[in-house]
């Protein structure tokens, strides 16, 4: 360790790995701008728009096994040895998604979960499950993406991961555009055709960046680099997988809930619109924990520092939306709100400042449990978030019916406090008892 603390890390550096990051981050919501627009120009965009957003529902928690790459990657692999057995790792999660994507594209069991579990309708069953078979292949390249975005990161090329998002973007316009000119806008499938496309772009564009990295500067072997076998690298990557199963548990509940309310669709509504404002925001803001797993051992103050520059900047965007004209004229003339939808929406997220001050801390802290090697501490973090927000919910429709969204922020904004506070209850233990960073890391 007395080496690598006199390594010095300038401001200007740890910029110039995180920009690039949150610059990506923030493009993925283009992605979803592009298909949307481009299925709202058929001649029944609600019909068409819905048949595409269930399967999508779906993605977003058979996806997040792959996402969880990302960080396993560029916690663990420092040479071709961790990554080959990264590898096998990474082909048992994605044989895995595919075996799942096949059971729900073509047993009954898809069915019955698009039909039962989400409330699709007998006339729309067979469009939903059409879209799904395209789309969960994007499960796989996303995967497949994650893991060399995790040699990229680590290596500090992170210029790398924007590029492959303005390429993917530019390719799903054009696609767009083509549907588009050619009135072939007649069903969900365009919009997963589109998705597809510039998912596998990004991938192609990741997988070579990556693959010369391994070639020309990443070593056979590292000599104090203990990470061989896909074992190994399980241990670390089965908490992470456990905590994102548990987190999925939210999102349903807190719908279920704000349906309840005195005015289900204003408060469903309120809470979309500033959740998704809200997560445009901190987007940017969401990989601190990379700059944690790659700088914190090499200048501990230097990161400090620049999380206290950076964490607070969401809470002062939302402010500047909820506190300032800027707020009601986006929400007007950019999505295209009513009043009475709007000034809910602006309630709903003056709550969710809370949320914005919080998470930046809770990714710092998670950085450093990962990089500790303590990922089974995230399964208990994320059980207590979710048993906060759970409590919340019941807690406050049982105060009042008339809360609106601002219920689903207030649960969901406690329910992060729970999840910081444990992670950082555990890491002021570990910290009085002097535990070093694992060399593994």
């Amino acid at each position: 360790m007395s080496h690598s603390r006199e390594t010095r890390v300038s401001l200007k550096q740890l910029l110039a790995f995180f920009l690039p990051l949150g610059i990506s981050a923030s493009l993925v919501t283009i992605s979803h701008v592009i298909i949307n627009s481009t299925l709202a120009r058929s001649a029944h965009p609600e019909i068409i728009i819905a048949s595409y957003a269930l399967p999508m529902s779906l993605l977003g928690i058979t996806e997040r096994p792959a996402v969880l790459l990302r960080q396993t990657c560029s916690a663990l692999v420092r040479d071709r040895v961790s990554f080959r057995a990264m590898s096998r790792l990474s082909i048992y999660v994605l044989a895995s998604i595919l075996v799942m994507g096949l059971i729900v594209s073509y047993t009954p069991i898809g069915k019955y979960s698009f039909m039962q579990l989400m409330g699709v309708g007998p006339e729309l069953i067979d469009e939903v499950l059409s879209v799904y078979r395209v789309l969960m292949f994007v499960s796989i390249f996303s995967g497949l993406r994650c893991v060399f975005h995790g040699v990229i990161i680590f290596n500090m090329r992170t210029k790398w991961l924007t590029i492959g998002m303005i390429v993917r973007l530019l390719a799903m316009y054009l696609l767009s555009l083509f549907f588009i000119h050619t009135n072939s806008v007649t069903s969900g499938m365009v919009g997963a055709i589109i998705f597809l496309t510039g998912m596998t772009i990004e991938c192609a564009v990741s997988f070579w960046e990556g693959r010369s990295l391994l070639k020309k500067v990443i070593p056979e072997k590292k000599e104090d680099h203990p990470i061989e076998t896909a074992g190994q690298i399980f241990r670390f990557y089965r908490p992470l997988l456990l905590s994102s199963v548990i987190a999925v548990v939210i999102g349903p509940s807190i719908n279920a809930v704000l349906g309840k309310t005195d005015d289900a669709q204003l408060a469903i509504a309120s809470f979309a619109i500033a959740s998704s404002l809200t997560q445009l925001v901190q987007s940017f803001f969401s990989y601190i924990h990379q700059i944690v797993l790659n700088f914190y051992k090499k200048d501990r103050t230097q990161v400090v520092r620049f999380a206290l520059l950076v964490g607070f900047i969401p809470t002062l965007l939302i402010a500047g939306l909820t506190y300032t004209p800027l707020g009601p004229w986006f929400m007007e003339n950019v999505m295209g709100v009513n009043e009475r939808l709007m000034n809910a929406s602006l309630e709903t997220l003056r709550v969710f400042m809370l949320t914005t001050l919080i998470f930046p801390w809770l990714d710092f802290g998670n950085g450093i449990i990962m990089l500790r090697g303590e990922t089974k501490v995230m399964v208990w973090s994320q059980a207590a978030n979710v048993s906060a927000t759970l409590i919340s919910l019941i807690a406050c429709i049982l105060v009042s019916h008339g809360w609106s969204g601002v219920i689903g922020a207030l649960a969901q904004s406690l329910g992060v406090a729970a999840e910081a506070a444990i992670i950082f209850y555990v890491l002021r233990q570990t910290l009085r008892e002097n535990k070093p960073l694992q060399a593994s890391m």
